[in-house]
């Protein structure tokens, strides 16, 4: 690990402000994936910016029909939460199957989507909702803001606030997992709300991405039958030593049918 200044801002004002003035810096959330980078020296920022003492970048809020966690909220207080639960049930679930325990209460929603790891559980759930990153700048659609491998539409300077999730009539999550690991060789996020059915993979590609094919079919009829056939092309998708292209591009409609199938069963 190459060395670097430590910064540790109080408040977001404070966080950017030091953004602004101070070069070649990173963030650091929950560091769950920058800190093993760091190791091995594959990043050397002359400068770290911990954000781990920003309250305000905490908690979480259901109201009325959003469900806004802070950037800063970690994935064990996600799995934790009773408004959660109630809220969209399916998160809930997919923040207790992150990682181990380590990750889990380290490991934040903010910098999971920063970061944007193909095989992460996040930008699914993100992307399958159709949920709102909002930052210090702006707020950002889920289908804007996943660019591609470790790629968002984030620019310098921008941090991520809270994630505003709307809430879905049923919802959920499968995921295929590295059983290392626990990222997913392929994740499948599935809702529908008010007759809009989104179905997000991750773990199959470079980035995750709708599969737009299988949302007409279940938006005529919400059931596993109504998918058994459709098949996303291999072309595009990752192949590696846990598994080939062919092989993701067949667990993608796997997946999407036990993700219906656990949606009805929530219900």
């Amino acid at each position: 690990m190459h060395a670097f200044s430590y910064h540790r801002p109080a408040t977001l004002k404070e966080a950017v402000s030091l953004l602004r003035k101070v070069e070649n810096a990173k963030l650091l959330a929950g560091g769950q994936s920058l800190i093993p980078v760091l190791k091995l020296r594959l990043a050397s920022p002359a400068a770290m910016i911990d954000l781990g003492a920003i309250e305000e970048m905490r908690g979480i809020k259901l109201e009325g029909e959003t469900l806004t966690i802070g950037a800063l909220t970690r994935h064990a207080e996600v799995a934790a939460s009773k408004d959660v639960a109630i809220g969209i049930p399916a998160l809930a679930r997919l923040a207790d199957g992150i990682g181990d325990r380590q990750v889990r209460n380290q490991g934040t929603l903010g910098g999971a989507l920063a970061n944007n790891d193909p095989a992460a559980d996040y930008p699914a759930a993100v992307l399958g909702l159709g949920a709102t990153v909002n930052t210090n700048k702006r707020a950002i659609g889920a289908d804007r803001f996943f660019t591609g491998l470790f790629e968002t539409v984030l620019k310098p300077g921008e941090i991520i606030t809270s994630v505003a999730f709307p809430l879905a009539n049923r919802a959920a999550y499968a995921k295929f997992r590295n059983p290392a690991s626990r990222f997913a060789i392929v994740g499948v996020f599935v809702s529908e709300a008010a007759g809009n059915v989104r179905v997000a993979v991750t773990g199959a590609a470079p980035c995750v991405f709708r599969v737009k094919a299988m949302e007409r079919k279940l938006a005529e009829k919400f059931a596993p039958d109504s998918i058994a056939r459709v098949r996303v092309p291999p072309d595009n998708l990752s192949s590696d030593i846990h598994a080939s292209a062919e092989y993701r591009a067949h667990l993608v409609t796997v997946m999407a049918q036990r993700a219906v199938e656990a949606a009805l069963a929530s219900k």
